[in-house]
C-alpha cells in the first residue's frame, strides 16, 4: 500500500509517497481501505515542527481523519464491506495519510447513506471538538446563548449547527466575506471581527467556544454572564487565564479532543435528521498531498480540506 510520509520536518516539500505493506489488524481492530482523508490544520503544525510533538520526530505519518470500507475485522462491531468513518486513536499517530488503515473499532461508526466518504472524512475532528465543547463541556441547552468563535472555519461551522439543534441562539464571528456562509449554517448574528469588536458589540452569552486562540479568550470574559463558561479549543492550559475566569465567578474549560463513539454517533443521528452538513472547501487526490498542505497552511478556510484515495 501507499502512505504519505515525512523523513524530517519542513515546509509541504517534506511530504512524500512511498510503499510499504499494510498493517495488521490487533484483536477488536479492523483494517479499513481508506477512500478520503480529513486534513486539520495542526497536521500541518506537526509537519513543520512547530507543534508540541505528539507524535514524535519524524519519520512518521500524519493524520486522523478517515472515512472508507472495512476489509479485515478482529471484532464482532464492524463486517467486512461496512463502510466506517472517525477518528482513531487521537492524539496518538493513527497513520491516516494511507491508503490502508487499522483502527480501534471502537473509534469507528457506521457512514451514513446520506454522507459521501468524501464529506464523512471531513467531520470527525471538527465535530467531536464541537459536540465535546457544546454538549459534553457546554451543557447548552434550549435558550442559551452561544458564541462561536471562528465560524467560518472547521470546528466553527460544525458548532454553529450544534448549538442551533440544541435550541441555542447562535452568536457568530467570522470575517466580512464569510458571512454569507457562516449565515447559511443558521447563525443568528454574524460580528465581523474586521470591522467589530466582538467585546463591546455583545453580552450575556451563557457559552462561549473558543477556536481562535490569542488574546480571544481573555477578552471573552466581559461578554458572559454571571457564571457563564468558555470552552477553548486552543488555551487549554492557560493556568493564569483559567484563574482570572474562576476570580470572576465564571467557567472555563479547556478541550482535547478525543475519539468518542457516543458523539460520534451523537453527529451521525444529526446528519440524517438534515440538521447538520459539513463543508469541504477543496479536495485533493493523493497524490497532490503538498498542494493541500500548502492551502492548508495558509489558514482561513471555509470548513475543510480533504484527500481522496
Amino acid at each position: 500500500m501507499r502512505v504519505i510520509t515525512q523523513q524530517k520536518f519542513g515546509g509541504p516539500e517534506v511530504l512524500t509517497i512511498v510503499d510499504t505493506p499494510a498493517p495488521q489488524p490487533l484483536p477488536t481492530e479492523v483494517l479499513v481501505r481508506v477512500r478520503a482523508i480529513g486534513l486539520n490544520p495542526l497536521e500541518a503544525l506537526l509537519r513543520a515542527g512547530e507543534f508540541p510533538p505528539l507524535i514524535g520526530r519524524p519519520p512518521f505519518i500524519l493524520g486522523w481523519d478517515i472515512s472508507g470500507v472495512v476489509e479485515e475485522s478482529m471484532t464482532y462491531r464492524f463486517r467486512p464491506g461496512d463502510e466506517v468513518f472517525g477518528m482513531p486513536l487521537f492524539p496518538r499517530a493513527a497513520n491516516a495519510y494511507a491508503e490502508v488503515v487499522s483502527a480501534p473499532a471502537l473509534h469507528l461508526v457506521r457512514k451514513p447513506a446520506s454522507l459521501s466518504h468524501v464529506e464523512a472524512s471531513a467531520l470527525p475532528v471538527v465535530g467531536l471538538t464541537a459536540w465535546q465543547g457544546l454538549v459534553d463541556l457546554g451543557g447548552v441547552t434550549e435558550g442559551d446563548r452561544v458564541l462561536v468563535h471562528g465560524g467560518g472555519g472547521g470546528v466553527g461551522h460544525v458548532a454553529i449547527q450544534i448549538a442551533k439543534a440544541l435550541g441555542a441562539y447562535v452568536i457568530a464571528t467570522a470575517s466580512g466575506s464569510k458571512r454569507e456562509f457562516v449565515e447559511g449554517f443558521g447563525a443568528d448574528e454574524v460580528i465581523d471581527y474586521t470591522t467589530v469588536d466582538f467585546a463591546e458589540a455583545v453580552r450575556d452569552i451563557d457559552v462561549v467556544l473558543d477556536t481562535i486562540g490569542g488574546d480571544t479568550a481573555e477578552r471573552s470574559l466581559g461578554v458572559l454572564r454571571q457564571g457563564g463558561h468558555l470552552v477553548t479549543a486552543v488555551a487549554e492550559g492557560n493556568s493564569e487565564l483559567i484563574a482570572k475566569f474562576e476570580a470572576a465567578g465564571m467557567r472555563f474549560s479547556g478541550i482535547a479532543v478525543d475519539p468518542d463513539p457516543v458523539g460520534l454517533r451523537g453527529l451521525v443521528e444529526l446528519v440524517e435528521q438534515g440538521r447538520l452538513r459539513v463543508h469541504v472547501q477543496e479536495t485533493f487526490p493523493f497524490e497532490r498531498v503538498t498542494d493541500a498542505h500548502r492551502l492548508l497552511e495558509r489558514g482561513h478556510l471555509q470548513g475543510k480540506l480533504v484527500l481522496t484515495v
